[in-house]
């Protein structure tokens, strides 16, 4: 096995004849990805599907890697087989969390409860509507409480006022609201 040595760079001869070259000097980076770029970036778009910005993604995440860990290489001048093999563990990689995603999606989707699918916008509207027309107080409480999902000691804080207030003002706004909305068979 060749011997390794680390680069001797003098800035005006360059690297020792012979010496493996394991640090980056001005202008390699910018050569490796002139060099190496082209082919990685056909393997990540044929490992992709065809996706040319997922291949771009793939390539350059695997690029940075392996130029981070450039000193570190068993045969730097193999650049080009470590880019390669850095390009499908990424792909992989991305494949294997990609596939747990769906799967935790599909347990919890079966989970969650099914809504129409269409929204009630009348509804909405007739919400707003009447939550426009209460006291500016009222509305501030049930907001805060209910749409920003504050606690109640919290609310009472956001609008300067005591805990028995802020229960005070959620409650008349809250039976203001279910006398103005007329509520539906299935409510």
């Amino acid at each position: 096995m060749p011997e390794m040595t680390e680069t001797h760079t003098d800035t005006r001869r360059g690297p020792e004849p012979g010496a493996r070259e394991t640090e980056l000097r001005p202008g390699r980076l910018a050569e490796l990805y002139e060099r190496h770029a082209g082919a990685g970036l056909r393997l990540a778009f044929l490992l992709t599907g065809g996706d040319r910005a997922q291949a771009e993604d793939l390539l350059q995440e695997a690029f940075v890697r392996c130029v981070g860990r450039l000193r570190h290489l068993r045969v730097p001048d193999a650049f080009d087989a470590y880019l390669r093999r850095a390009i499908v563990n990424l792909h992989t990689s991305g494949l294997r969390r990609t596939r747990l995603e769906r799967a935790y999606a599909a347990r919890e989707g079966a989970a969650l409860p099914r809504v129409s699918s269409m929204p009630d916008v009348a509804g909405r509207q007739d919400l707003w509507r009447t939550l426009s027309r209460l006291p500016a107080r009222q509305r501030a409480a049930l907001v805060l409480r209910y749409y920003e999902d504050l606690s109640e000691r919290d609310t009472a804080e956001v609008l300067g006022c005591s805990l028995p207030a802020v229960k005070s003002l959620i409650a008349r706004g809250t039976e203001a609201l279910r006398a103005e909305i007329p509520r539906g068979e299935d409510a």
